[in-house]
């Protein structure tokens, strides 16, 4: 009998008639032939006011505590749900993390799963009963209760999805799918049918509120489809799933991380194991960096921008502090007013003319950018706070994206269950370490040259102005990497085909005049590395462990730009072989 994994959030449960009606969703699924298991969060604003209390009592309350007074909120739930559902008639029954067998580590707050054992829930569901799970917690080792973090009920349910084989696991919420952007802040947004796991993670990194990374990280490497729906009606929702929705659009959706903060070194010896020194101390206070940006040096000295979240910004000073004594940087600077847009499409990796279009459209609202990091799907750029709205709303309309594409797909949920293909004593051994980092490639381009502008004016319409004269040219851009140095000059990176190098320096340098700035600095041979993987921004180490990699064999990193799946960096065309081989080295055990 297929089994479907349903997820209710915590709008969707906020009350005795909102419970009634998730009832009755999972009742309705079971008399359709189906083995239900529910995966339930803490009704509405519980956790709020369970945190709020806790602060009332101590100002930094202790973890462990926390994760003990929090999950407290998901076991009401789900005994709640589970005396609902004996009220209409069918047999149910309600676990903790703990008692269904959800190990995790023992990071308190941010607790990542390493196993799920299935008997309990196996054998209850055997016997006809609806299993009703509390989502957003497990145990650690030595048995004290640990909480999953931000979106930790929809990692729950995507992970038991994965773990019983689950047909699909269906999250229902409170929006009736995913949007191309925030239909709160873009009216014209539109649902679309069905995005892909690279799309879903991207948009997630980059803002999109519908479905946190961790739990499409799972949903992707162990291939479950995630159908998000709305609780309060039948609409058809979005399928996530490996495919996106129309194969040829170059852009699927724009997203807006509100409350981020740039952190900037300057004068950072240009020297291997510099940027080692930097993201191995805020690795260490487990902060998630968010754009990571590595300009080309001048005069022997270079920037490193870094974004975070807002509320990381205190303990991600102390961290940069250290560093700029540790490596002797001139200093650096910060601006906590700021917020990253991004656009996303796996159509962009063989469609160009992607980032002039966007560039265009903000320089023609006048919207100035700060920093640029670009992967194969996605760019993003980071502006001032307060216009970040009207560049979400500028990109959003610049690609067209509140209509519906020609290439439609076909109705795919009833299909799901063809991916179940996957070896069963494969996907077993595959949740040893369930939520582990997993790399899947280390690829290495040697085809490639650098130009780079330094000291131009930081203004709106630069990062336009340059690529349209570049386009213009015939000449195809790869990596784009801008950064904000000191008063407000900018310098600005970007890769060609070698064959293009000379056509791209006689841009370059009419460009520099007419910017009034120094000559462009060119390297005729680079090669690009991209390390890809799952869960390379929410494993906080990752980049620190790259860095030490290169500096440990003497390589020199000039240029540095990072995406949730991919982090790519830039180094003399010479040590191309040389870098490859030691990143599968040192990435060897989480390669697949």
């Amino acid at each position: 009998m297929s089994i479907i994994v349903q997820k209710f959030g915590g709008t969707s449960v906020a009350d005795s008639e909102k419970i009634l009606a998730a009832a009755r969703k999972a009742v309705r699924a079971q008399k359709e032939g189906h083995q239900v298991v529910m995966v339930v969060s803490a009704m509405g604003k519980n956790t709020d006011l369970l945190i709020d209390l806790a602060r009332q009592i101590h100002k930094d309350p202790p973890a462990r505590e926390m994760d003990m007074l929090l999950s407290t909120g998901e076991q009401v739930s789900v005994a709640l749900m589970a005396m609902a559902i004996d009220s209409l008639g069918q047999q149910a029954i309600s676990f903790t993390g703990a008692q269904i067998g959800i190990k995790t580590d023992s990071t308190y707050t941010k607790a990542r799963i390493r196993s799920i054992a299935t008997d309990r829930m196996r054998q209850s569901l055997d016997e006809g009963k609806i299993v009703i799970a509390a989502g957003f917690q497990g145990i650690d080792e030595g048995f004290n209760i640990t909480t999953l973090g931000r979106g930790g009920s929809d990692t729950t349910a995507v992970a038991l999805a994965a773990v019983l084989h689950a047909d699909v696991c269906e999250i229902f919420t409170d929006v009736d799918g995913v949007y191309t952007t925030d239909p709160r802040l873009v009216p014209d947004a539109r649902r679309v049918n069905r995005i892909s796991y690279d799309e879903m993670l991207e948009l997630a990194s980059a803002g999109a509120g519908v479905m946190h990374n961790r739990s499409i990280e799972f949903a992707k490497k162990f291939n479950v489809p995630v159908h998000v729906r709305s609780s309060f009606s039948d609409n058809p929702g979005t399928l996530i799933c490996a495919e996106p929705e129309a194969p040829g659009q170059p852009v699927c959706g724009t997203a807006l991380v509100r409350n981020e903060a740039r952190v900037t070194l300057l004068g950072v010896p240009d020297r291997p194991g510099a940027a080692t020194a930097v993201f191995s101390r805020v690795a260490a206070r487990n902060v998630a960096m968010d754009m990571i940006v590595q300009n080309v040096g001048a005069n022997g000295l270079a920037e490193i921008s870094f974004t975070v979240f807002r509320d990381d910004l205190p303990a991600t000073l102390k961290a940069v502090e250290e560093a700029t004594r540790e490596i002797g940087a001139a200093g650096y600077n910060y601006d906590d007013n700021v917020s990253k847009v991004s656009v996303v499409g796996l159509g962009m990796a063989t469609q160009p003319g992607v980032a002039e279009k966007m560039f265009r459209a903000l320089a023609e609202k006048e919207i100035n950018i700060l920093m640029i990091s670009t992967s194969e799907i996605k760019i993003s750029v980071l502006v001032d706070r307060d216009v970040a709205v009207d560049a979400l709303r500028t990109m959003h309309s610049a690609f067209q994206l509140d209509v519906q594409p020609d290439c439609v797909p076909k109705e795919v949920i009833g299909a799901a269950a063809s991916r179940l293909n996957n070896n069963t004593a494969d996907v077993v051994a595959r949740m040893q370490g369930m939520e582990d980092l997993i790399i899947e490639g280390i690829t290495l381009d040697e085809s490639q040259a650098r130009v780079t502008l330094v000291g131009v004016p930081d203004r709106p319409g630069l990062a336009a102005h340059v690529f349209e004269q570049i386009a213009a040219g015939g000449i195809v851009v790869d990596m784009i990497v801008q950064s904000v140095g000191r008063e407000g000059q900018a310098t600005l990176s970007f890769t060609v085909p070698q064959t293009d190098l000379a056509k791209s320096l006689e841009t370059a340098g009419r460009l520099a005049k007419e910017l009034n700035c120094g000559a462009p600095t060119s390297c005729p041979r680079v090669a690009k590395l991209a390390v890809s993987g799952t869960g390379m921004r929410s494993h906080t180490g990752v980049a620190r462990r790259l860095f030490q990699c290169l500096a440990d064999v003497g390589i020199n990193v000039d240029m540095i730009s990072t995406s949730e799946m991919q982090i790519s960096v830039v180094v003399d065309g010479s040590q191309g072989q040389k870098a490859q081989d030691a990143l599968r080295k040192k990435f060897a055990d989480v390669m697949v």
